[in-house]
């Protein structure tokens, strides 16, 4: 009966029966000893009198002894297993001093504990050695699938998305793991697909669709191993471009005008003025048509550090993924580079992106430059050495032929006493360096309604805050990372909100988030629509989640974005580990965890996000071993905890004990 119980509830309940029975044997006690004395004719005032004495001593001393046992008992006893117990399950046991009443108990259960790590660790290395070659391999091939022009989406037999890389993400925005197909591709067109695959034992078929945007896509789908491969691009193949046949109208065009130049003969001037015309004209347009055709898709995607080899890059630059041929466009750069120094001039390569959209959005533009300081090149002088081949053994292959082929142009500039020489690319989807694949396979594995905690989609999310009162203050960052079967996506959101209201100092020493920060930043309807489209059909975690879901709650009639997800907090897990008497905060439970918080992320969005995070994943193992496995335990355990904390799952306002805008 008791067993549901924890340990030091049980050991108090059992000293308060053991004072009971103490004070009824000395209640019992007394009144024999009166009949006795009362059967010999003694005074029956001097009785009662001795009986209520002895009473009083016996009784109030009796209970105060019992009370200070019970309180030795539980802080050196049942407090210091409970919190031995936590360790033992998280694999993290920290040295409790109070532990050493326990005799052996105390250090066996560290020896246990670092015994554990031990094999873990030799495990890991045994498993790391041994699959080396397969990481390669996936290595190799994220690489392959992440630089190839089209979007790739996988997607189980249930329909959901394990798998996509960034260019499926810059043709279908929004699209996350675990999620149906259809939530980004709009129509019939993929079950009619999908009924082809099935007939007559296709492997393959085309398929040409919506996106939920309006983008018309083409591609290919295909079975992979009971799952099903979408590559989609936003126009058709095309049929390879005569560029031969191009490149030889381009040269007779090009030498018409000289040879026109140089004619002496009896031409009338208005006809020779006529045919000169022409044939500018004609030049012009095959350079036009050239550009054209080799800009409609510069798939190639070069990363900043590869347009750089070879040169002098500036200080403090990102890194960045381009949309451009890296071997053509480095040859360029150099051949530049190369003519500026035999100028004696030394440039530096950089890139900034342009300051209309200075977030790197979709189609965002990225001016690389070549910056020295002194005067500028002359317009002429570029033009002779754009006329020059980079690679001698391509001479068809001028600077002017691998800009257009970019569709791009190069200028100089001139600021001061510095000059520069300007090109402007595309920003690949994606921005960042990188592989650009996200995925999980064992997804399609997963039972579809498993409510288990490893097997959950959750959106772990923290938020910074003008202040406590959910009704009065407002969000001004929220941040929040996607797990999927007990492991990080590496889909990420992250953005400052802009209160619309000055931000207090007192916050802002806390979070360091400035009303200059924000300025330019989402309003709390945009981004809070935003955060509702990533965490939508996920469990949210988060440390200490009354405080931020009254935020997000109080936010619905403003922001038309109602958090209706269930809610977990790992204040209240970690009081199921440990138990309720220990400290719960984030910075508490992250050194029981032996995860460090660097300290200039402690108190950012993004910061304690990932803390909690990791402190949730090492979290399941122990609440598995203590019998919550599944989501619906875990909830109902958390109402046993509400005089801790509030249950978030209850539209409840939250307290405000912990600080402004984070909840450890």
């Amino acid at each position: 009966m008791l067993t549901g119980l924890s340990l030091r509830l049980r050991v108090l309940l059992i000293f308060a029966g053991l004072a009971v029975a103490v004070l009824g044997l000395l209640a019992l006690g007394l009144w024999v000893a009166g009949r006795g004395l009362a059967a010999r004719h003694a005074d029956a005032g001097a009785i009662l009198d001795a009986q209520v004495l002895a009473a009083l001593i016996a009784g109030l001393g009796g209970l105060a002894a019992m009370a200070w046992v019970w309180f030795l008992f539980d802080q050196n006893v049942a407090r210091p297993i409970e919190m031995l117990a936590g360790g033992l399950r998280t694999g993290q046991t920290p040295e409790i001093k109070e532990a050493r009443y326990l005799a052996d108990l105390g250090p066996a259960a560290i020896d246990a504990a670092e015994a554990r790590a031990r094999s873990a660790q030799e495990l890991a290395e045994a498993i790391a050695e041994h699959a080396a070659d397969l990481e390669r391999e996936k290595a190799t091939l994220e690489s392959i699938l992440a630089d190839i022009g089209a979007g790739a989406v996988m997607i189980d037999s249930g329909g959901r998305v394990v798998f996509y890389n960034a260019s499926a993400a810059h043709l279908l925005p929004g699209i996350v793991l675990d999620r149906p197909i259809e939530r980004y591709l709009a129509g019939g067109a993929l079950t009619a697909a999908w009924a082809r695959l099935g007939a007559g034992g296709t492997e393959a078929t085309d398929v040409s669709c919506l996106s939920m945007g309006g983008l018309r896509l083409w591609g290919r789908m295909r079975r992979v191993d009971g799952n099903v491969l979408l590559i989609l691009r936003d126009r058709p193949a095309q049929r390879p471009a005569p560029r031969g046949t191009l490149e030889t109208l381009r040269r007779h065009a090009s030498t018409l005008v000289p040879m026109l130049d140089a004619l002496d003969g009896p031409i009338p001037p208005e006809l020779a003025q006529a045919i000169r015309a022409e044939g500018q004209g004609l030049a012009n347009a095959m350079r036009e048509l050239t550009a054209a055709m080799a800009s409609e898709a510069p798939e190639g995607r070069a990363g900043l550090h590869e347009l750089a080899a070879g040169l002098e890059l500036a200080e403090g630059q990102g890194r960045l993924s381009l949309l451009a041929d890296a071997a053509s466009l480095n040859g360029l750069l150099r051949h530049l580079d190369q003519r500026l120094r035999e100028m004696g001039i030394t440039p530096r390569l950089a890139a900034d992106i342009a300051e209309a959209d200075p977030d790197g959005g979709e189609g965002a533009e990225v001016r690389l430059s070549l910056t020295w300081t002194g005067a500028p090149v002359p317009m002429d002088r570029l033009e002779d050495w754009l006329s020059d081949p980079p690679d001698p053994a391509q001479p068809e292959l001028t600077g002017h032929e691998i800009l257009a082929a970019h569709a791009s142009g190069i200028w100089p500039e001139a600021e001061g006493d510095r000059a520069r020489l300007v090109l402007p690319l595309r920003l690949a989807p994606g921005g960042g360096e990188g592989a650009g694949l996200t995925y999980d396979f064992a997804l399609s594995r997963r039972g579809a309604a498993s409510s288990r905690l490893a097997d959950l989609t959750c959106v772990v999310f923290d938020t910074e805050t003008t202040g406590l009162d959910p009704a009065t203050d407002r969000i001004v960052q929220i941040a929040g990372v996607r797990i999927a079967r007990g492991r990080l996506t590496g889909e990420r959101f992250d953005t400052l909100v802009n209160p619309g209201r000055p931000i207090p100092p007192g916050s802002t020493q806390i979070h360091g988030i400035t009303d200059a920060m924000v300025q330019g930043a989402p309003d709390m309807t945009a981004a809070l629509a935003a955060f509702h489209h990533f965490a939508e059909d996920a469990v949210l975690v988060a440390h200490n989640a009354p405080f931020d879901m009254g935020f997000l709650r109080q936010a619905a009639p403003e922001t038309g974005a109602h958090f209706d997800n269930r809610v977990l907090d790992t204040v209240l897990l970690s009081a199921m580990v440990w138990g309720q008497s220990a400290p719960h905060s984030l910075d508490a439970l992250s050194e029981r965890l032996g995860i460090v918080i660097p300290p200039e992320d402690r108190h950012t969005a993004m910061g304690d996000t990932k803390a909690t995070a990791e402190a949730y994943l090492r979290l399941i193992a122990a609440l598995e071993a203590k019998g919550l496995e599944r989501l619906e335990d875990v909830l109902a355990e958390s109402r046993r905890h509400r005089r801790l904390i509030e249950d978030a799952n209850a539209p409840a306002m939250p307290s405000a004990a912990a600080g402004p805008g984070q909840g450890g």
